[in-house]
């Protein structure tokens, strides 16, 4: 799991990169979780997140917002870290210039973050959000969301409330021409004490489904 790193808007970010050799691979980006509350690249959901896209045989990337760990810069509530992961992403893309699928993957605060992402980059065919603070932040950039995408979040979440998260898949299903798919991990809390295999599997069999439609040219499955 080589360490690398790259150029960010306000200096040097610090990631984890792991390649798939195949010709054409597809890409992932991860995104951790609020820095001023201890989210880093090595957050365990993460962690998780990135080998199991890697097992799915994608290039995978994850990387410290600016701030946390050795990367470069200082917290900037959102708005500098949505630049570093369009840094990070610019990174992946350098690196996999024929990859034939482009994702993104975020957990808490990184799931914000990474459907801000999306609504800037045509080129991500699919999401994965995991336990989005729909309680916390305004989501409502997503009118419309371009793409399909796995929502999941633990029934015993107090960070982000499941009622919070149910309202917001509501309002993605009801926009035309994309799918939203939404899970509820039972017993699970925000950081996955309990539940994280499953949470892990059911993005596994997501992903796995959603990519053989994408190439099978059946995009909005």
């Amino acid at each position: 799991m080589p360490e690398v790193h790259f150029a960010g808007p306000e200096g040097r970010l610090e990631g984890r990169y792991h390649p798939n050799p195949s010709e054409g691979a597809p890409i992932a980006l991860v995104l951790h979780p609020h820095p001023q509350f201890g989210g880093t690249m090595n957050n365990k959901v993460v962690y998780n997140l990135y080998y199991a896209l890697h097992e799915l045989g994608f290039s995978v990337l994850r990387f410290n917002f600016r701030g946390v760990g050795r990367s470069q810069g200082e917290f900037d509530s959102g708005i500098g870290e949505l630049s570093d992961a369009a840094s990070a992403l610019d990174y992946l893309q350098e690196l996999n210039p024929n990859a034939r699928q482009c994702w993104v993957a975020g957990f808490s605060f990184g799931a914000w973050i990474s459907m801000q992402l999306l609504m800037r980059r045509p080129e991500i065919s699919g999401f994965v959000s995991v336990s989005p603070p729909a309680n916390m932040y305004d989501f409502s950039f997503l009118a419309p969301c371009p793409s399909s995408g796995l929502i999941i979040n633990g029934d015993g979440d107090r960070v982000a409330p499941p009622d919070d998260i149910v309202k917001l898949v509501a309002k993605l299903k009801a926009q035309k021409g994309i799918h939203i798919t939404h899970d509820i991990v039972e017993k699970a809390n925000h950081f996955y004490d309990k539940g994280m295999e499953e949470m892990i599997g059911t993005v596994t069999e997501y992903v796995h489904t959603r990519m053989s439609a994408i190439d099978g040219g059946d995009a909005g499955r």
